[in-house]
């Protein structure tokens, strides 16, 4: 059974893997809110792999996300930590130089949550990634008391990791209020990724909210956002998104 939460601060984007599309659907989710007349806002708290435009550092997702959504907040407030290399957010840190401090990520998020209505708060890598010590991705989704969407990809494996993805989620206390398939390729569809979305939402009792269909228009690093915003806002049912200031709800099965 479908049991609606009201859950309307925001969420956080998290994925089964680094590359796996987190910054499409945050930007093709925000985009759509937007259009929906919600005041959406997009954080990306930790880029790792940034790169250096004008003598600046940016973060190519939070860029790219601001970008097909039509926002403007400064770059220093959307995405604190910027890191030049590609890897994981403690590593590149401690390469760096830099100590990656919380409290100044949380304070970013709540000045952001002050100007908007909503957030989307997007993730580096999967939800066990460090990022100081041993304060993980999902500590930091905690720590910012936000109900995680988890972007799967749809092929063969996808299962296993969505599943896993889901269980150590719940066991660290953070509610999933849904999956998002990315990337499926229609005329290449098999078996696999024609049962996967409903043998994953049976498996781990968490709705799959959409399945967007690959575009290969999009390329985040050049800031070229394809379809996004139409794909994405076809794709998902947003009955199940939880918007403030009308009916839409996040929910799960139970």
């Amino acid at each position: 059974m479908y049991k609606p939460l009201n859950l309307l601060q925001g969420y956080f984007v998290t994925g089964t893997d680094t590359g796996i599309g987190k910054t499409v659907v945050t930007a093709g989710l925000a985009a759509n809110l937007r259009q929906k007349g919600i005041n959406a806002g997009i954080m990306k708290p930790v880029q790792t792999g940034s790169k250096n435009l004008n003598g600046s550092l940016v973060s190519v997702d939070a860029l790219f996300a601001m970008t097909v959504a039509g926002i403007k907040d400064e770059m220093e407030l959307v995405s604190p930590y910027r890191l030049e290399p590609p890897l994981a957010p403690r590593v590149a840190a401690e390469l760096t130089g830099i100590t990656i401090d919380l409290f100044k990520i949380n304070r970013a998020y709540q000045e952001l949550l002050n100007r908007h209505d909503f957030m989307l708060v997007e993730g580096a890598g999967g939800i066990m990634v460090p990022i100081a010590g041993r304060f993980l991705m999902a500590d930091l989704i905690k720590m910012l008391n936000l109900p995680a969407l988890i972007v799967a990809r749809p092929g063969l494996g996808t299962v296993n990791h969505t599943l896993l993805t889901v269980e150590y989620a719940k066991s660290k206390g953070i509610h999933v209020a849904g999956i998002i398939i990315n990337g499926l390729k229609e005329s290449e569809a098999g078996t696999a990724e024609k049962t996967n979305p409903g043998l994953i939402a049976e498996l781990s009792g968490v709705p799959v909210m959409g399945i967007i269909p690959h575009d290969a228009g999009v390329d985040v690093d050049t800031c070229k956002p394809g379809r996004v915003v139409e794909l994405v806002g076809a794709a998902v049912d947003w009955e199940m998104i939880s918007l403030p200031g009308t009916g839409g709800m996040a929910g799960e099965y139970q």
